[in-house]
């Protein structure tokens, strides 16, 4: 059977054996038909034309986590940034972890989208916001939704600063052959409110995961939101992330993502504007090699005036690897006084490596300051003489000169452990042993 045709045939087994209020259950049932008429996405899709699942769709995937498996916390300890004070919420096979997870409902809740779905107390804030800001056309959203049952939920009332980092951690042990697992997140931040949060997804062995997640952010004046994406997968394991951010007025969202490991990465990142003096970051770096593919989709929609955008992703590919950029940064008729600004720049590493790049700017407001840019070439080899005759042997010299390619997306990060462990996976990426927290 088709993992389309399974999917489908699994909802109202699905249905029956989760506990939600009608609102939701009418929300998935909406869902499961718009993935049942569209189905998974192909090449012949614009917006997916350098990137095919069809090789990930052959595996015949467990699509329900039965229950919590049995992980120690030293298994797991590296993976946490654990030289910080955090709240944590971990899910295992996508099943919430309750003994490996620092949860709180003090003055804020850090907790599950399970207990949010279900309990009474939460349930005006799953009416306002859950499922309200996704492309409820795009078919892997949909999926997503129609299984939506576990994942993290942080609700950050007026006022509140959220005092340490919040880490979302999704482990994936491998006791099946193949597993599949879509985790839903929703974060909503108040008036004049604060959080940081850092999501990494992990496979612990070399079975097959495909990871189909989506994650909600709805940031209120004067809000923000400091977020932190760290992708270092085994190769046998393929994510699809789809993350939407609302923003109204005088918000800051920030999105940094760092894709260094998986099968295949792709990354659906959608800021939309609604209120004055906005600003948006989205910051990425990529490091891979073999046959790793990473594909980076963003979508800034300027439809207020006064408000920002600076994008800028960086990439380093090797042997047969792909990358993908597909920018877009659309400035409606009202958004006067809008600065967006988008950059992408790639290294080839290898003359069998590639990447397509695709920055987009659709304009419709005569008053803006927009700008785009890409480039894509190999290092510098003046630089690379310049190194060598002071001493650094060849790899270092190559190793320094591609830390310095991608050093400023490291410079916006405000977690200083976060840049620190991102820092190590690129000396760890590049083969190095070089001091890189400089």
């Amino acid at each position: 059977m088709e993992l389309k045709d399974k999917l489908i045939s699994s909802f109202m087994a699905f249905e029956n054996r989760v506990d939600v209020n009608h609102a939701v259950h009418d929300i998935r049932t909406q869902a499961i038909k718009v993935f049942e008429e569209k189905g998974f996405p192909t090449k012949k899709d614009e917006a997916w034309k350098y990137t095919s699942l069809n090789a990930l769709l052959k595996n015949d995937y467990s699509v329900f986590p039965e229950q919590e498996s049995s992980i120690e916390f030293n298994d797991i300890k590296k993976y946490f940034i654990h030289d910080i004070d955090s709240y944590r919420i971990v899910f295992i096979d996508g099943v919430f972890s309750s003994h490996l997870s620092e949860t709180t409902h003090e003055g804020i809740d850090v907790c599950t989208m399970g207990a949010a779905l279900t309990k009474p107390k939460y349930q005006l804030v799953i009416e306002n916001y859950f499922n309200k800001i996704v492309d409820k056309e795009d078919s892997l959203t949909a999926l997503n939704t129609a299984f939506s049952r576990e994942g993290a939920f942080i609700n950050v009332p007026k006022g509140k600063v959220v005092q340490k980092p919040i880490q979302v951690l999704y482990f994936s042990t491998g006791k099946e052959s193949a597993q599949m697992v879509q985790p839903r997140n929703l974060v909503v931040v108040g008036e004049n409110a604060y959080v940081q949060i850092i999501e990494r997804h992990q496979s612990l062995n070399l079975n097959p995961v495909l990871t189909n997640a989506v994650t909600e952010i709805h940031t209120s004046k004067r809000g923000i939101v400091d977020y932190y994406k760290i992708q270092n997968d085994q190769e046998s394991a393929s994510l699809i992330d789809n993350t939407y951010i609302s923003q109204q007025q005088n918000s800051h969202a920030s999105v940094h993502t760092f894709s260094f490991g998986g099968k295949l990465t792709r990354n659906n990142l959608q800021f939309l504007h609604k209120g004055e003096y906005i600003n948006s970051t989205l910051k990425g770096v990529t490091i891979i090699e073999d046959k790793q593919h990473v594909d980076h989709s963003t979508l800034v929609q300027h439809a207020t005036p006064n408000c920002e955008s600076h994008q800028d992703y960086k990439g380093i590919y090797g042997d047969r690897s792909t990358g993908v950029f597909n920018g877009r940064i659309i400035v409606d008729k009202e958004a006067q006084k809008t600065n967006g600004f988008q950059q992408n720049n790639n290294i080839l590493v290898s003359d069998k490596a590639t990447i397509n790049a695709k920055p987009q700017l659709e304009i419709f407001a005569d008053d803006v300051k927009c700008s785009h840019g890409c480039t894509i070439g190999q290092l510098d080899e003046e630089a690379m003489y310049y190194l060598r005759t002071r001493g650094i042997p060849k790899k270092e010299a190559r190793a320094l000169l591609m830390y310095a390619f991608a050093n400023n997306v490291l410079e916006s990060v405000k977690i200083p452990e976060v840049k620190a462990r991102v820092n190590k996976l690129i000396a760890m990426k590049l083969g190095v042993k070089i001091g890189f927290d400089l």
